[in-house]
């Protein structure tokens, strides 16, 4: 018998929820099954130096200490409920929140619900080996925190299946299980969420991209007429700020390792820079753009009318819609949607509820602008004359009006000859993934020391020192 204030802990009456903790009792289970087989491989005994949210108090939602990872308490935690909370958009504008699923959107809800769950197990199966090859005690501690936080989150997800779905949500609660990331057979459901993560570069771009999706995706529920959904995504981006920072500020140590050498042995060709034992800049430049394009096709098509009907309905708002200055409802606005036509890129207005997919994604690429021009300081204070660029958003896509155009990172459409002919100058090539893998080729653990290609951090966790013992090996 679970003690599920003391197992699970949980701002949502648990203890007094037979039905839920019959349905908990039986996933459970088959949760740390998975985790034992998928979570980050070897580190079982590992005793780690986390954060662990008890409550949503702010005392309570980051406490510090070590823990064994399986033994983590994967709580529940919605914000709490604001009694006078309306539908703030949609044709339901107005009316109270709902606390239970209206029935004829509840598919639509089950499918919202699970396609977020399904990112969360996702991310720790695609870094499950990295903990073998991490750069320091400091980055692996980051990449476990990162993992039970996605562990959380799943059990966010589950939580809402299991109470407000009866027996389809047990089994879309199973399944979530099931599935794994990459394979053919039972994929993830999201194309990011199969791709490998094979370096340390490649996490810190996913962390700081592909989480950054998760963020407005969780801020456009976070609007959701359904509340119990709406304050479990409030929560969760409190948790999502530092996977983002994960990955921004390791991408910025990175670039700061590779200037500081450049400038200390006055090279700047990328195989000089390679024989030191650093990242190159145009390296970083194609993985950046690999990780921003697949990234952008996570949005999905560019005009979709599934988006109107989620906003009509009011189950997934826009980013921020309340600070917004519209009616809410969007009957006759326009947004501008790009597409291809005679071989030509062109802008056209289409109605607005249709291009709510567009505008989370321009919402979002407008934030990673930003984290870029962060990149960018680094470069320009080592006084190195490279410039790090977002590509359009037509390139590399695979989902929307781009799907099935060659278009480069200037925004010119080329034949497919043409792309094939400069396909990894733009994109990561084997070379590229071989060398980066070759600087992994083993782990940097003890405490304090940081491998050759990273810079430290500019501070370490919760105060301490970048050479305090964040992992314990037993």
């Amino acid at each position: 018998m679970i003690n599920y204030t003391e197992k699970i802990p949980n701002n949502v009456d648990l203890g007094r929820d037979r039905v839920l903790q019959r349905a908990l009792e039986h996933w459970q289970p088959a949760y740390m099954g998975w985790w034992y087989d998928m979570g980050p491989n070897e580190s079982h005994n590992y005793e780690v130096y986390l954060r662990t949210a008890t409550s949503v108090e702010p005392d309570g939602w980051a406490q510090f200490g070590y823990v064994k990872m399986p033994d983590y308490r994967w709580g529940i935690f919605l914000q709490p409920r604001d009694e006078k909370r309306e539908v703030n958009f949609g044709i339901h504008k107005g009316q109270s929140a709902w606390q239970e699923v209206p029935g004829e959107y509840r598919s639509t809800l089950r499918r919202v619900i699970v396609t977020q769950g399904d990112t969360e197990p996702a991310s720790v199966e695609q870094q499950r080996m990295l903990g073998a090859s991490c750069p320091s005690m400091y980055d692996l501690r980051n990449i476990f925190q990162v993992n039970v936080e996605e562990g959380r989150h799943l059990w966010a997800m589950v939580y809402l299946l299991h109470r407000y779905f009866g027996r389809d949500g047990r089994e879309e609660a199973e399944s979530l299980l099931a599935r794994r990331s990459g394979d053919a057979d039972n994929p993830r459901i999201l194309g990011a969420f199969n791709e490998p993560t094979p370096d340390w570069l490649a996490f810190y771009m996913f962390t700081f991209f592909t989480d950054r999706d998760g963020k407005f995706q969780l801020c456009a529920l976070a609007e959701s007429g359904f509340d119990p959904l709406a304050r479990t995504c409030r929560f969760m981006l409190t948790e999502e700020a530092h996977h983002m920072f994960v990955g921004e500020t390791g991408i910025s140590r990175i670039i700061q390792r590779t200037c500081e050498v450049m400038k200390e042995h006055k090279v700047e060709d990328p195989q000089d820079v390679r024989a030191l034992g650093v990242i190159d800049l145009p390296t970083i430049q194609r993985y950046l753009n690999f990780h921003y394009s697949v990234t952008l096709d996570l949005y999905g098509s560019d005009v979709s009318s599934n988006a109107a009907n989620y906003y009509t309905s009011g189950l997934k708002g826009r980013f921020r819609e309340t600070k917004l200055e519209d009616d809410h409802v969007l009957a006759d606005a326009e947004y501008p949607v790009s597409e291809v036509v005679g071989g030509k890129i062109i802008t056209k207005n289409v109605p607005a509820l249709t291009a709510l997919n567009e505008r989370l994604r321009d919402d979002y690429i407008e934030e990673i602008a930003d984290g870029v021009g962060r990149w960018q300081r680094v470069i320009d204070n080592a006084g190195i004359p490279f410039r790090l660029t977002l590509p359009h958003k037509g390139f590399h896509r695979e989902i929307g009006n781009f799907t099935g155009h060659f278009i480069n990172p200037d925004g010119e459409v080329l034949s497919e000859e043409a792309w094939r002919n400069h396909e990894f100058a733009w994109l990561p090539n084997a070379k590229d993934y071989a060398y980066v893998q070759s600087l992994m080729s083993g782990r940097v653990v003890e405490p304090g020391k940081f491998a050759n290609w990273i810079a430290p951090p500019a501070r370490g966790i919760n105060n301490q020192a970048l050479n305090f013992e964040y992992v314990r090996f037993n």
